[in-house]
C-alpha cells in the first residue's frame, strides 16, 4: 500500500515520498524500510534518528533526515487505525456448531458465530451478530445486546446484563459470586447468597482472567466505554465508570464508585466504600484508603499527592545517610553543651 493512500485513508499529510510502499507497521526500534512506525511520546525522540522505518507518523514533519513523515494532529490513534488497513482479526463465519448447546427457551439473534462447546443457557436473550468461541459460557436469564463477542472460557453468570459492542477476553467472568460471608459463632463462615447481578453497559471491553462480581443485592456495574485489562477484580457492588481505564492487577474492594475517565494503573488495591472521582489518576501499587477527589493524581501507599509522593520517593535512599548525620549533629550539640557546663 502506498504511503499516500494511508494518508488518504487516514486524513494526514504525506512529506516525503509519497509513492513509497508500505507493507506494514512496526515499533520504531524494529521497523524496516517498507514499514511505517509511529512517535507519539515526545521523549523517545531521540529514537528517530536510529530507526531504519520507511515512514515516521508523527506530530512534526521529520525534516533533517531521510525518512518520510505522516503529519498527524493524533499519532498514537492514527497509528491505530493505520493497524486495520493490514491487519483484522479472524471473525468466524455465522452459524452455530453442531457441537454447540443451545437451550430451547433462548434467543440468539440472526448472524451468530457460536462455537464448539459453547453453551447458552434457558431464557437467554442474545442480540445480533454475536461471536461465542469454543467453550463460551452464557448462564440462564443473561440478556446480551448486539455485536457481543465472547472469547473461549469467558462466562456470563445468571441474570447480568451487557450491552452493546461488548468484549470479553479469555476466562472473563461476570457476575461471579461476590465475596460475602458472615462470621459464625463458632468461628466458620456461613456464605450470603450473592442476589444482585452485573450490569456492563455498551462499548466495554474486559481482557483475559478478569472478573467483574455480582452484588450480594442490587447491582455491579461497568458504565460505557470502560476498559478493564487482564487479572483485575472488581468486587461485589462496585461502580466502573464511563471510559474508565483499569490496567493490570488492579483489584476494588466490595462499593468501590469510580467516576468518569478515571485511571488506574498497575496493581493498584482499593479498600472498598469509597469514591474516586471523575477525572483522577492513580500510580501504578497505590493503595487507596479514602475518597480520591475529582482530577487528583496520587501516589504511594497509602495513597497522598503524586507531586509530593515523588519527593518522598527520592529522598528515601537519603534516609540511612540523614539518620547518620543527624547523629553526628546530636553528638557534637552535646559535645558543645557539655564543654559550655564545663567552662
Amino acid at each position: 500500500m502506498k504511503l499516500r493512500e494511508i494518508a488518504e485513508a487516514l486524513g494526514c499529510e504525506v512529506v516525503g515520498d509519497g509513492e513509497l510502499e508500505i507493507a506494514g507497521l512496526a515499533p520504531i526500534e524494529q521497523a524496516g524500510p517498507s514499514e511505517l512506525t509511529f512517535l507519539a511520546n515526545p521523549k523517545y525522540a531521540h529514537k528517530v534518528k536510529h530507526t531504519r522505518a520507511g515512514a515516521i507518523l508523527v506530530a512534526a514533519a521529520v525534516r533533517d533526515l531521510p525518512i518520510a513523515s505522516l503529519v498527524s494532529t493524533n499519532p498514537y490513534l492514527d497509528f491505530a487505525r493505520a493497524l486495520e488497513l493490514f491487519y483484522q482479526p479472524p471473525r468466524p463465519a455465522p452459524g452455530i456448531h453442531p457441537l454447540a448447546w443451545i437451550a430451547q427457551s433462548a434467543q440468539v439473534g440472526e448472524g451468530a458465530s457460536i462455537g464448539a462447546f459453547a453453551v447458552v443457557g434457558e431464557r437467554v436473550k442474545i442480540g445480533r451478530n454475536a461471536v461465542l468461541h469454543p467453550h463460551a459460557v452464557i448462564y440462564e436469564g443473561a440478556e446480551i445486546g448486539d455485536d457481543f463477542y465472547a472469547h473461549s472460557h469467558s462466562a456470563v453468570r445468571e441474570f447480568c446484563r451487557i450491552g452493546n459492542r461488548v468484549i470479553l477476553g479469555n476466562g472473563v467472568v461476570v457476575g461471579g459470586d461476590g465475596f460475602g460471608f458472615a462470621h459464625k459463632p463458632d468461628g466458620s463462615h456461613y456464605k450470603i447468597a450473592q442476589s444482585g447481578v452485573t450490569v456492563i453497559e455498551d462499548d466495554v471491553e474486559i481482557q483475559s482472567l478478569s472478573s467483574v462480581d455480582r452484588a450480594t443485592i442490587g447491582e455491579s456495574r461497568v458504565k460505557r466505554g470502560a476498559k478493564i485489562d487482564t487479572l483485575v477484580q472488581v468486587g461485589h457492588a462496585c461502580v466502573v465508570g464511563e471510559n474508565n481505564i483499569i490496567c493490570s492487577q488492579v483489584g476494588l474492594a466490595g462499593s468501590t464508585v469510580l467516576g468518569r475517565n478515571v485511571l488506574l494503573a498497575g496493581q493498584v488495591g482499593v479498600s472498598g466504600h469509597l469514591t474516586i472521582h471523575d477525572n483522577a489518576v492513580v500510580y501504578a501499587q497505590s493503595g487507596i484508603g479514602g475518597d480520591v477527589k475529582e482530577g487528583s493524581v496520587v501516589a504511594g501507599s497509602p495513597s497522598f499527592d503524586a507531586k509530593d509522593w515523588l519527593r518522598a520517593v527520592t529522598a528515601f535512599p537519603k534516609l540511612p545517610e540523614l539518620l547518620r548525620t543527624i547523629r553526628d549533629l546530636k553528638k557534637r550539640v552535646e559535645q558543645l553543651e557539655k564543654n559550655q557546663s564545663n567552662a
